[in-house]
């Protein structure tokens, strides 16, 4: 059984509606922030494609491969547009 972790997860705009929710601890097995995103997008019905996301990991943008330790605070970021 992989080992399971717990992080923060924090919702903006659309993810924050479809969540119902600013920020939420969560429990995870996945070990990856594409792994992670998979869980929570299936379980909160997000409909964004991981190919369009960034996500940040403790205030710092990474690559989906990211591993995740525990701990750590995590936000999926939508495509914006800004001037």
């Amino acid at each position: 059984m992989p080992a399971t972790r717990t992080l923060t997860l924090c919702y903006y705009a659309a993810f924050r509606d479809a969540a119902g929710v600013r920020e939420e601890p969560w429990t995870t097995a996945a070990a990856t922030a594409a792994e992670l995103y998979d869980e929570v997008a299936a379980s909160h019905g997000f409909r964004f494609d991981r190919a369009v996301l960034k996500v940040a990991v403790n205030d710092c943008v990474v690559p989906w491969e990211t591993a995740l330790r525990g701990g750590e605070t995590v936000v999926f970021l939508a495509p914006f547009a800004g001037g």
